[in-house]
C-alpha cells in the first residue's frame, strides 16, 4: 500500500495556466503598461520642433484686440532636447508689412485687427515669414492690461535677478501683479533692448512659478483669467508638447536670443519717427541658424 492509500493527500502540481486563471501575470501587466505609455512618450518627446509667435498686445479697449504688439517673441519648442528658444524682436524694427508698405513691425497686428477682428496674428505671422523666412503658423497673444490680474491669480511671482534690472537690485524679489507688470514694461535707465531682456527673464520666472506645487491649487482660478486675456490658434493636441517644453525649460533654463544693437541702425523717418533699420546680412543667418 502506498502513502496515498494511507490517507496522505496527493501534492498539487502547479498548472502552467494557473497564473492565467488567477489573473494575468505581473510581467504581462507591466508589458501592457509600457505599450500604453510608449505612444504618449513618443508623442511628447518626438524630435519635432514647434514654432510659436508670442504677442503682447498693449492698450486695447474692452473686448477688443486692436492694439500694437509691443512684445514680439518667436519661440521654438522641442520637449526632447529639452529646449525652448526665445527670440525677442524689437518692436521698432522697420520692415515690409504685406499689403501695407514699410512700417514698424509692431503695427502689423494693429493694421489687420482694426480692419477685421481676429486677423491681427495672421498678418503678423505673414510679416515674420516674409521678412525673416521663418515658417511660423501658430501664435499666442495676450492682453497686457489683463496681465496683472493673472499674476495676482497665481499668488504673485518670485523673480530672481543675477544683476540689477528695471530698478530692482540683484537677488530674489516677490512681485504682485502690478509690480510684475511694471517690471516687464520698465525702461528705467535703459531702452527697448533691455526691456526685451526683462520680458525673457520674466517668462522664465513665470514658468518656474507654475512648477511650484504651492501654485497648483490656484490653477482653476488662473484659468478664468487666462480665458479673458489670452488667445491662441495652437491646436489642443499640441498644447501638451508645448506645456511639457516650457516645464522642462522652467527647470533647465530657456535659451534666450535677441536681435540686438549690433544688428540694427537707429534712424529717424521723414515723419520724425525713431525706428531701427535691420541689417539683414546679420539678422537672417542668425535667425536661420536658430529657427
Amino acid at each position: 500500500m502506498n502513502n496515498y492509500s494511507k490517507g496522505f493527500n496527493k501534492p498539487e502540481v502547479a498548472s502552467p495556466l494557473s497564473g492565467w486563471r488567477k489573473g494575468r501575470p505581473r510581467g504581462c501587466r507591466s508589458c501592457l503598461a509600457i505599450l500604453l505609455l510608449l505612444p504618449l512618450l513618443l508623442y511628447l518627446l518626438a524630435p519635432l520642433g514647434t514654432r510659436l509667435l508670442i504677442l503682447g498686445i498693449d492698450r486695447t479697449a474692452d473686448g477688443s484686440w486692436a492694439g500694437r504688439s509691443d512684445t514680439l517673441m518667436l519661440a521654438r519648442v522641442n520637449p526632447l532636447l529639452p529646449t525652448v528658444k526665445l527670440l525677442s524682436i524689437p518692436r521698432d524694427l522697420w520692415v515690409t508689412i504685406p499689403f501695407n508698405g514699410e512700417n514698424r513691425i509692431n503695427t502689423a497686428h494693429f493694421f489687420a485687427e482694426a480692419l477685421t477682428a481676429g486677423t491681427g496674428p495672421s498678418l503678423t505671422m505673414e510679416t515674420i515669414r516674409e521678412n525673416f523666412g521663418v515658417p511660423v503658423k501658430y501664435y499666442l497673444r495676450f492682453k497686457v492690461n489683463g496681465f496683472a490680474e493673472l499674476i495676482d491669480a497665481m499668488g504673485g511671482l518670485t523673480l530672481t535677478l543675477k544683476e540689477p534690472m528695471a530698478g530692482l537690485p540683484a537677488g530674489s524679489h516677490w512681485l504682485d501683479g502690478s509690480q510684475a507688470l511694471a517690471f516687464v514694461r520698465s525702461r528705467s535707465g535703459s531702452d527697448d533692448f533691455a526691456r526685451m531682456r526683462q520680458g525673457q527673464v520674466f517668462m522664465a520666472a513665470f514658468a518656474r512659478q507654475l512648477l511650484n506645487p504651492a501654485t497648483w491649487s490656484r490653477v482653476p482660478y488662473m484659468l478664468t483669467k487666462v480665458m479673458a486675456a489670452v488667445d491662441s490658434n495652437l491646436p489642443i493636441w499640441l498644447w501638451p508638447r508645448v506645456v511639457t517644453s516650457f516645464a522642462f525649460a522652467g527647470i533647465f533654463g530657456f535659451e534666450t536670443l535677441v536681435i540686438d544693437r549690433s544688428m540694427v541702425t537707429p534712424t529717424v523717418t521723414s515723419e520724425g519717427a525713431q525706428v531701427l533699420l535691420p541689417n539683414w546680412g546679420l539678422i537672417l543667418p542668425f535667425v536661420g541658424e536658430n529657427f
